[in-house]
């Protein structure tokens, strides 16, 4: 399968970005934390599933709608359920054939990084990436409008964030803090430059606009869309509507359980 061959070729030159058990709670002491909470047998990283497959975690960098590194992430490390990774595994490889690749931007994600959005959320004096991340959205909303919620499927190891990149792939720029923002809708050329098809928005773009099938997005944007859409559904995956870069593997390993151990 030669350009099986070529897209592997192509991924060995890039550079990867930097990138129950039950939940503790929110009050867990010190002492917790010097022994946390162990990773389960169910839980792989996704580099032993499938080291083709792009990781640049964000939640580990401070270029995130946050603007610090979150809590709970120590390594750039994707990890997700057995089943899940697997999957991903599977529709890797169709898009290989197609000389393209998927990069995940987040995949498990323990309680306490939740717990933080949550604490940052009510934070409203905290709007220091607004401009490129929620710049049409009153951080005031972001609880009623469904951005922020005290829990999140991610927790439950089988929900990642995704996009497609073209091979052979150019790792994206770092991010440098205190760089000048653009707003996360605009323009491919006019955002932070990232080594994604162009989908119509950046990732985590709290903006309605990031909506899978909202009738705005059209043409090319549409096209690499429905192309992850696509690809991922055959694999088992399921979209959420309301952002195109978020699909969970069903049915779920652990479907009514919040993880907290942290990635590491």
């Amino acid at each position: 399968m030669p350009r099986l061959a070529a897209a592997l070729r192509g991924l060995a030159v890039a550079a990867v970005a930097l990138m129950t058990v039950a939940v503790l709670p929110s009050s867990a002491s010190a002492g917790a934390e010097a022994h946390p909470p162990a990773r389960p047998k169910e839980f792989v990283a996704l580099g032993d599933v499938d080291p083709t497959i792009i990781q640049e975690m964000r939640y580990v960098t401070p270029h995130n709608f946050v603007g610090v590194p979150v809590d709970g992430y120590r390594r750039p490390k994707c990890l997700l359920t057995r089943d899940a990774a697997w999957a991903l595994h599977r529709a890797q490889r169709s898009f290989l054939e197609r000389g393209l690749s998927l990069k995940v931007y987040d995949c498990y994600r323990p309680q306490r990084a939740v717990d933080h959005f949550v604490r940052w959320a009510k934070d409203l004096g905290d709007q220091r990436l607004k401009a490129e991340f929620y710049p049409r959205v009153d951080k005031t909303r972001l609880f009623d409008d469904g951005y922020i919620a005290a829990k999140s499927g991610h927790s439950r190891g089988s929900t990642l964030d995704v996009t497609l990149v073209r091979l052979p792939a150019v790792p994206t720029r770092p991010y440098v803090p205190g760089e000048p923002l653009t707003p996360c809708y605009g323009p491919k050329a006019g955002r932070f430059p990232d080594n994604s098809l162009d989908m119509g928005t950046g990732f985590d773009c709290f903006d309605t606009l990031a909506h899978t099938l909202d009738p705005r997005i059209h043409g090319r944007q549409l096209k690499h869309r429905l192309l992850l859409k696509n690809g991922l559904e055959r694999a088992g995956f399921v979209n959420l509507p309301e952002e195109w870069w978020h699909y969970t593997f069903k049915p779920e390993t652990f479907p009514d359980t919040y993880f907290d151990f942290p990635v590491q």
